[in-house]
């Protein structure tokens, strides 16, 4: 039988049981899981004197990376309701947008981060009271079919897009996850990512649910990964794969350098094989595998564990690393442009951790199928979708002999250059293939004086002659496919969850004209 306990009784749990035990690890300040509770509930209790003793639907927490953030998330936990992840560097505009449409009742803020942005709504600046245990909090109702967080997504349209996510979505993936990466009292679980990000509430709670220490590096520890993983005594380590490129360019991932790490798990885009074997250089004893999810179907769906022998390892064509399978309690499906499965396709996925539908109905539209084994019909409705209902990812994947799916690209990133299809992914894969390229980001530029666009190329790692560069590609993709240009960058700028901005590199190809 599944079990479908709530975020705060997984975490209520663990302190029952290991009070003593670390419970977090972040800013130099360490907590144990009493003092954390203590905490949580001493915040939770400021949050129903603020609102006259009314339970809150939606709690915004307006923190990153600090005991305020986590805390504050608990506590809303507590209370039964939804956390709201807010980014105290996110623009106040965007904020303010944010809050509307999350329908907020309080806002739980760091002390300089509470006049950040008009929230209509009582914002409690985080005080660490963490006195004697608060006696006169009501009794804890879990509610799994309640929403446990909401993240925001940027829209295409530009208007930030909430993903409710309910409790019971998070507890599949969680029961899974902790018995599959061996998760216990002993573990050291990183977080690195912040909390506006859905895989944050993975690292949290795969920990708090098992009696595990969550441990937070700063910002600057993630360019060297390895160091701040020795240094505290990570046992599980979950990232984005840019860490690695960050942590190459500053030599910090010498062989053998992580003996103590057992697991590795990187997401949120594309894993190279080459950046997979400079890190299994650097912790040979641990596991490495590669998860994919969107926020839509809570944080994880497929996996791929890479064989122990690195002479196992596959062979793609795109040079990255599968994505693997689905997790056996989830549904899957590619479908072809004509709505039937194939080998090649858009990845549709149901089950237990697929989303109940987006906060605001209208962005429902479209991004689900039903599927009666012959052609899937697209669901136009504003309604909230049924349980036997696909959601569509809008990545395009391979199926390949072992069942294992490549991830081959976004949909929206096949671009028409002179009336032809053209895959960016493919062209970033040719160009990965360059000796000396680290990264590579295609995107299509607008050609001045002339109605047609075009592709430019922007690349890391060691600067390469156009020309070479452009002679290369032409053995190996059709002339239409060719980049324009070729920048070299030092680095890629990322964005908040340390991904590629793709954006911000398109407006660099753009300005370089």
């Amino acid at each position: 039988m599944a079990d479908e306990r709530t975020l705060y009784e997984r975490f209520a749990a663990s302190a029952d049981a290991h009070p003593g035990l670390t419970a977090l690890e972040t800013g130099g300040r360490v907590l144990s899981y009493a003092e954390l509770r203590r905490l949580a509930e001493h915040t939770a209790a400021r949050v129903l004197g603020a609102l006259g003793g009314r339970r809150p639907e939606r709690v915004g927490v307006l923190a990153n990376r600090s005991v305020a953030a986590y805390a504050s998330y608990l506590a809303a936990q507590r209370l039964g309701a939804a956390a709201v992840p807010l980014g105290p560097e996110v623009a106040p505009a965007r904020l303010t947008s944010i809050a509307r449409a999350a329908g907020l009742d309080a806002v739980l803020a760091e002390p300089e981060a509470a006049d950040h942005a008009d929230f209509r709504c009582p914002v409690l600046p985080f005080t660490a009271d963490n006195g004697d245990p608060v006696s006169d909090l009501p009794p804890y109702e879990p509610r799994p079919d309640a929403v446990a967080y909401i993240v925001f997504t940027s829209g295409s349209t530009g208007t930030p897009k909430g993903v409710p996510v309910l409790q019971r979505n998070v507890a599949a993936v969680l029961d899974h996850a902790t018995d599959r990466y061996a998760i216990g009292p002993e573990s050291r679980v990183s977080q690195t990512f912040d909390l506006t990000f859905d895989p944050t509430a993975w690292d949290m709670f795969t920990a708090w649910s098992t009696g595990a220490a969550l441990v937070v590096p700063a910002r600057s520890d993630l360019v060297r990964p390895a160091r701040f993983i020795r240094e505290n005594r990570v046992t599980h380590w979950f990232s984005v794969p840019s860490v690695i490129t960050y942590a190459r360019r500053l030599r910090d991932l010498e062989p053998d350098g992580m003996p103590g790490l057992r697991w590795t798990l990187f997401g949120g885009e594309p894993l190279t094989l080459e950046q997979a074997a400079a890190w299994r250089q650097a912790a040979p004893g641990s596991v490495v595998e590669n998860l994919y999810g969107p926020t839509e179907v809570t944080v994880s769906c497929t996996q791929y564990r890479l064989p122990a022998d690195p002479a196992d390892w596959p062979v793609t064509a795109n040079g990255t690393v599968p994505i693997g399978t689905p997790y056996p309690h989830l549904d899957a499906l590619v479908l072809d442009d004509d709505g039937r499965e194939a080998e090649e396709g858009e990845l549709c996925l149901r089950g237990p951790q697929r989303f109940p539908g987006y906060l605001d109905p209208a962005e429902n539209l479209g991004r689900f199928v039903r599927f009666d084994g012959g052609r899937a019909t697209v669901y136009e409705d504003r309604q909230p979708p049924g349980a036997d209902l696909y959601y569509r990812t809008g990545d395009r994947v391979r199926r390949g002999a072992d069942g294992a799916l490549l991830h081959l690209g976004r949909l929206d990133q096949q671009v028409k250059i002179r009336g032809h299809r053209v895959e960016l992914g493919d062209i970033e894969a040719a160009l990965r293939t360059v000796e000396g390229v680290a990264e590579a980001v295609v995107a299509v530029v607008p050609t001045p004086g002339d109605a047609e666009q075009a592709l430019s190329a922007a690349y890391t790692g060691t600067p390469q002659d156009p020309l070479a560069l452009r002679a290369h590609l032409a053995d190996r993709l059709p002339v239409y496919m060719l980049p324009r240009g070729f920048t070299h960058l030092d680095a890629f700028p990322l964005n908040a969850n340390r991904k590629i901005d793709r954006r911000a590199v398109g407006r660099i190809l753009s300005a370089h004209g």
